[in-house]
């Protein structure tokens, strides 16, 4: 019945995302994690992103599409099956500070993390953009607070 039942492999027993990954992408998503993670995508302030933050969905998946993964995302947005992303490669994306301090927020290893937002993240996204709409940073918080 959640948001994040069935979004992906790693589930718990009884239906669900394990909590750990459940606040890394609290933060990810809601947080403002990716306002200084990165030095490869710190101009982008015209595309669309909410006041400038940088951060939210929107702004993971600017990041992700500017670092080379943007087919991936519109598969995750769009209709149809979704793209995988290498844990590595999300890890370069998102940039070291970032996945830092994501591990030590979820409690998990810098590698678990990776590994487990490369395996929950398209269909996560996937839920969040059912109309292939991405929602605002405040309907995203609803989403995580329910």
């Amino acid at each position: 019945m959640g948001l994040f039942d069935g979004a992906s492999g790693q589930a718990v027993p009884g239906g669900g995302l394990a909590k750990p990954l459940i606040l890394a992408l609290g933060a990810l998503f809601v947080g403002h994690m990716l306002s200084g993670g990165s030095s490869a995508s710190s101009s982008d302030t015209s595309d669309g992103q909410a006041a400038g933050s940088g951060g939210g969905l929107s702004g993971l998946l600017n990041k992700l599409s500017n670092a080379g993964h943007g087919d991936a995302v519109s598969s995750w947005v769009g209709n149809g099956p979704n793209a995988p992303i290498d844990p590595s490669h999300l890890g370069q994306a998102l940039g070291p500070q970032t996945v830092s301090d994501l591990a030590q927020k979820s409690g998990l290893s810098e590698p678990d993390l990776l590994t487990q937002l490369s395996q929950a993240l398209p269909g996560v996204v996937d839920k969040l953009t059912q109309n292939g709409q991405i929602p605002s940073e405040q309907d995203v918080a609803k989403m995580f607070q329910s």
